[in-house]
């Protein structure tokens, strides 16, 4: 007789995993609450799906995995980026590679990834039903079925529990996998966001609201410790509340234990340049400028609308002439392009997090086959286990290395 299993939430990990299931002959029903599958997956890289990292190291993958990367060992070595990559061209997804060995499909459409994995599903013979899981149904220590929103009760071998995080709630992440996991005993670590814009103090951040910096450098100190905890070079971006981007989003990965102000980001606008160098290259655009006003001789320097709020914080007069500045001058600016501090008040709300920082405790689950340590037939995958990466496309190989290894062990 036929093995059967219940994987409840149809978004990466849970696709991933009832298909894979599915395909080792085990009878699947996928439970999800939304008419439509894949509902985070469609937001994922603005819409476009960053759908792993051409990483080829195990050792990297899990050094992009800041909160209990080394558990994911195991997942990762049954299923790596580029089984993740022949997984979507067999089914027909052309990718293609950017910046930081980030992979999209060619046609830039997270729908593309979502369809292929609906695909899978049903080629494979999953079956899928709308509804809410709320209760596990367990005898002997062992899972048997899980009860409906609707009170019905579905019966089954095993249990695969998918359903996300907590972040992006209005995709269906509301944290019903921790109330699962809690029913049986297992202990969830607080969720906190991971990958979420941060608010900011300065007044400047609201100024400079929709301007992206590219090719600068942060470095993020936590003032408590009088430490550097994460340092970057890349692409951010100032918003009304404060500051985003890529950058900004994986150094909030770094920030435990956010209080007001205990977090300073120090930005590097000319990182490729010297103190010494860029105080020559001031000094010749000033030379080319001579007779203008301060304010106006910066804009082969810097974007125009950061001009203003760079000319505020050297504290040097907008309209004195570039001819009547100083050397002293000149390094007061210098310093201010080479380190513009912004103070961190707390994160944006976890709904606006791209992952969730915590879940169910890795220590109550085998790494080696994701079944918990508590309930036999109880597996967990993707981000309701406590574990989150860095922007890159890590997260998605996360839901995917897990999910494949949870389908293959059931």
């Amino acid at each position: 007789m036929k093995k059967s299993c219940i994987v409840i939430g149809a978004g990466a990990a849970g696709m991933m995993a009832a298909g894979t299931a599915a395909e080792n002959g085990v009878n699947v029903t996928l439970i999800e609450r939304n008419d439509r599958p894949g509902r985070k997956i469609m937001i994922t890289g603005k819409g476009r799906c960053n759908v792993t990292n051409n990483c080829t190291m195990i050792n990297e993958l899990v050094e992009n995995v800041p909160t209990n990367g080394r558990f994911l060992h195991s997942a990762f070595s049954s299923f790596m980026p580029y089984d993740t990559m022949e997984f979507f061209e067999n089914s027909g997804v052309e990718l293609k590679m950017e910046r930081g060995d980030r992979i999209f499909p060619v046609s830039d459409k997270a729908s593309d990834i979502v369809d292929s994995l609906d695909s899978f599903c049903k080629r494979s013979g999953v079956k899928r039903i709308k509804g809410r899981a709320l209760k596990l149904i367990t005898e002997n220590n062992a899972v048997k079925g899980v009860v409906l929103e609707s009170g019905e009760e579905v019966y089954a071998d095993s249990v695969i529990v998918a359903t996300g995080g907590v972040s992006y709630s209005s995709t269906g992440s509301t944290g019903d996998g921790y109330d699962l996991a809690k029913q049986v005993g297992h202990t969830v670590v607080e969720p906190k966001p991971s990958l979420v814009p941060l608010v900011c103090h300065e007044g400047f951040c609201m100024d400079l609201q929709g301007l992206s910096l590219r090719n600068v450098s942060i470095s993020v100190y936590d003032t408590e410790k009088y430490k550097e905890i994460y340092s970057d070079l890349g692409e951010m971006l100032f918003t009304h509340f404060g500051v985003s981007g890529p950058m900004i989003l994986s150094a909030s990965t770094h920030m435990k234990d956010m209080k007001p102000r205990k977090y300073e980001i120090h930005i590097d606008l000319k990182p490729g340049l010297s103190y010494e160098q860029l105080d020559a290259r001031v000094l010749r655009d000033f030379q080319e400028n001579s007779c203008r006003n301060f304010i106006n001789a910066l804009d082969k320097l810097l974007p125009k609308k950061l001009v203003p709020v760079i000319v505020r914080l050297t504290g040097i007069k907008p309209s004195i002439r570039v001819n009547q500045i100083t050397r002293e001058m000149r390094s007061k600016l210098v310093s201010v392009l080479k380190d513009v501090k912004i103070t961190v008040l707390d994160f944006r709300p976890i709904e606006e997090a791209i992952v969730t920082s915590g879940g169910v405790n890795t220590k109550e689950i085998d790494p080696k086959t994701m079944q918990s340590k508590l309930c036999r037939g109880l597996y967990f995958a993707g981000e309701v286990i406590d574990v989150d990466a860095y922007t890159g496309g890590f997260n998605l190989q996360i839901a995917f290395s897990t999910g494949r290894l949870a389908g293959n062990n059931v």
